[in-house]
């Protein structure tokens, strides 16, 4: 078997037009990608057993199913959550502090390097400016989208640091170069001092709901199928979901996880999942119903955060 690691959602796009990965783990800013590319195929689940088990709050969601088909089974999830040095920050209740007072962390602000960090924004002005008219914050019409990127070119001047990669946040919050931001569950578990703490902002939080999907241009679609069963068995999903750092996708798996794990990762809590905006592609017929305006899609989102961080 040979597996490739990629370092973000447009990299593993990438990955996936050469044909030569039969499987593809994929988050919600990838999914419809490759749906709209037809470079996924359509999953038949009972030929997943192991898919019964799976939380059905994660099934049949708009980032793994098409018009009643599904492209994929889930693997695991998590949160985008605010991470703040308690001995600088006092605890937030809300984003307003790292968009509208993100000044009084000059240079100390860290935020997610990708496009659909805009997701974040749109969330946050979904709450505080309601005359938008944001619902979704996947769904941005043009107006809506400058709006957030006007937030965002705001912030930038505050942001020390873009991370993907999670551990030079991690390193960036040791040594105090970074004092708050957003962050991954697994990040703060990483660093493991008192004094570095998450929370879920009353605005919700934005989030990942990662999917393995079967490539439609395998050539062993059999093999594939049993790498989806076997991801989803839950000892096996236990593991691999602890290793990365999100939450399993059924209860059964906790019965493998560490002790602790399946709580501090809020396995199978669905009102904490309800907060949780999970990532899906921006695309231009709009996400929340709207049929009356186009919106902007990836692509548009792309340009806009090279525009953003200039």
């Amino acid at each position: 078997m040979t597996s490739k690691v990629y370092g973000t959602s447009d990299e593993a796009f990438n990955l996936t037009k050469t044909g030569d990965y039969d499987v593809i783990a994929a988050s919600g800013d990838l999914t419809l990608r490759m749906i709209a590319a037809d470079q996924a195929a359509e999953v038949n689940t009972d030929l997943v057993p192991n898919y019964d088990l799976v939380f059905d709050f994660l099934k049949d969601q708009e980032w793994n199913t098409v018009d009643g088909k599904n492209y994929g089974v889930p693997h695991g999830y998590g949160a985008n959550l605010l991470m703040y040095n308690a001995d600088v920050v006092d605890e937030p209740t809300s984003w307003s502090v790292v968009f509208d007072e993100s000044d009084q962390y000059a240079g100390k602000v860290t935020a997610y390097d990708s496009p659909i960090y805009i997701a974040d924004a749109a969330m946050y002005l979904m709450a505080t400016q309601p005359d938008l008219g944001i619902e979704n914050p996947y769904a941005l019409d043009e107006d809506q989208l400058a709006a957030a990127v006007d937030l965002l070119k705001q912030q930038r001047e505050n942001v020390g640091e873009y991370w993907s990669d999670y551990l030079k946040e991690v390193s960036a919050f040791k040594t105090g170069d970074s004092v708050v931001g957003t962050t991954w569950q697994v990040i703060a578990n990483t660093i493991d001092k008192p004094n570095i703490k998450v929370t879920l902002p009353e605005e919700g939080v934005t989030g990942w709901n990662d999917t393995w999907m079967i490539s439609s241009q395998s050539q062993n679609v059999n093999c594939a199928y049993a790498w989806l069963d076997h991801i989803e068995d839950p000892e096996i999903n236990a593991q691999a979901t602890e290793y990365f750092g999100e939450s399993p996708n059924s209860q059964e798996a906790c019965d493998f996880a560490s002790e602790g794990f399946c709580e501090t990762y809020h396995a199978g809590d669905q009102e904490f999942s309800d907060q949780i905006w999970y990532w899906r592609t921006p695309v231009a017929e709009c996400l929340d119903g709207r049929t009356d305006v186009e919106c902007t899609d990836y692509s548009d989102w792309t340009k806009a955060w090279t525009e953003i961080k200039g």
